[in-house]
């Protein structure tokens, strides 16, 4: 199962737990400790708030299937992590059709809003195209991107959530930055080079 080739990846050295002994309230605990933070970072990679919380529900079911082989000394976070990039790697694959239907409505929407005052306005002018660029951008970089800035995770864990080593997930932060950078240049904003 993918989840717990994803957990294999977080004890890597580990000694493993079988059967390890779990209570509604262990998982409970794991559960109000992470979902807020997993729930956000889906939200920001998947855009819309019905697909974020349906998978970060997908999440903490894969993840409470697979929890009681988890060896006690696993970092519970990047596990939640990794098996909430892959729901959303496969839910990029398989809608396709309805994020374009989505952009449809959201341009619509942003045709039809209120005027509001000039400085609210650049400001979600600039937001919608830091979120456009975003969204243009490869799905690992937008990924890794996002479990970076966002969410602070480090290099490591976001190289075994993406399933690729701590320099690639470095080099799709920087080359995320330098589009990012870049199209808010095209746009009259300034920048400087990218950070890793």
């Amino acid at each position: 199962m993918l989840v717990e080739a994803a957990g294999a990846a977080f004890h890597a050295g580990a000694k493993a737990v079988s059967n390890r002994v779990m209570s509604g309230e262990a998982f409970e605990a794991v559960v109000s400790a992470h979902h807020g933070e997993i729930f956000r970072y889906l939200q920001r990679v998947v855009g819309r708030t019905g697909d974020a919380d349906d998978l970060s529900q997908e999440t903490f079911l894969r993840a409470f299937r697979a929890y009681g082989s988890l060896p006690g000394s696993a970092n519970v976070r990047a596990w939640l992590f990794s098996i909430a990039t892959n729901l959303a790697k496969n839910h990029f694959r398989s809608e396709a059709r309805r994020r374009k239907a989505y952009d449809e409505v959201r341009v619509s929407q942003r045709q039809t809003a209120d005027p509001a005052p000039e400085a609210d306005l650049a400001s979600r002018e600039t937001g919608a195209l830091v979120e456009g660029i975003m969204q243009r951008l490869p799905l690992r970089q937008r990924l890794a991107f996002t479990q970076r800035k966002i969410h602070g995770l480090d290099y490591e864990t976001i190289g075994r959530s993406l399933g690729c080593s701590a320099e690639t997930a470095r080099a799709h932060v920087f080359q995320a930055l330098r589009k990012i950078r870049q199209g808010l240049d095209g746009h009259g904003f300034l920048s400087e080079e990218p950070k890793g």
